[in-house]
């Protein structure tokens, strides 16, 4: 893993293992730390500030969604978020791969949302290596309260994910999963 040229960021960005101790990394993530601090400490009511502070921050925020404080992500700029989406208390986004976030999608509170990986190997754990596959929630998507979503997964639109479910594998659309690991119980529809 030592050989390779490109950039700690560079390979992150592509999926490929790297260490976190790129300089533009750390100052993304002191950007995306900031920002986020001063998001979870503003006055509620605040609606356009709120928001303002939201666009800043992430790749994308679609009119007329709304994540609740506190909110938390690694970067920020590699999560989007679609049109009326809600996001409610608690949201984790580890957004070292892209997470992508469709239109209409519902969250309750505490959804983790995590892209990072870390070797199975002892050896390339201690010396701090990692990885990251993105997330894609597509639109429709109701995911409970609790729900952590790994690294690498799809869930397909309209789909219900039950609270404190562990999603580990693609979900297809429009069906129900409940579950640790998430399993489909039934179709919708």
């Amino acid at each position: 893993m030592t050989d390779d040229p490109r950039s700690m960021r560079d390979r992150m960005l592509a999926g490929d293992p790297y260490i976190a101790d790129d300089p533009q990394l750390a100052a993304e993530s002191t950007r995306a730390q900031s920002l986020t601090h001063r998001y979870n400490t503003m006055d509620p009511t605040d609606g356009a500030a709120r928001r303002a502070v939201l666009e800043e921050l992430l790749g994308a925020f679609g009119p007329g969604s709304e994540i609740r404080a506190p909110f938390h992500c690694d970067y920020g700029q590699h999560t989007t978020v679609g049109a009326r989406t809600f996001a409610n208390f608690g949201l984790v986004c580890l957004d070292v791969a892209r997470i992508t976030i469709g239109a209409d999608v519902q969250m309750g509170p505490n959804v983790q949302l995590l892209t990072a990986t870390h070797p199975l190997e002892p050896g390339p754990r201690r010396d701090k290596w990692e990885s990251a596959e993105p997330i894609v929630v597509e639109d429709n998507v109701w995911l409970g309260g609790g729900v952590i979503v790994c690294p690498g997964v799809t869930i397909g639109a309209n789909t219900v994910v039950g609270a404190g479910s562990v999603v580990t594998r693609d979900l297809p659309a429009d069906v129900v999963a409940v579950g640790s690991p998430a399993r489909v119980v039934r179709p919708i529809g």
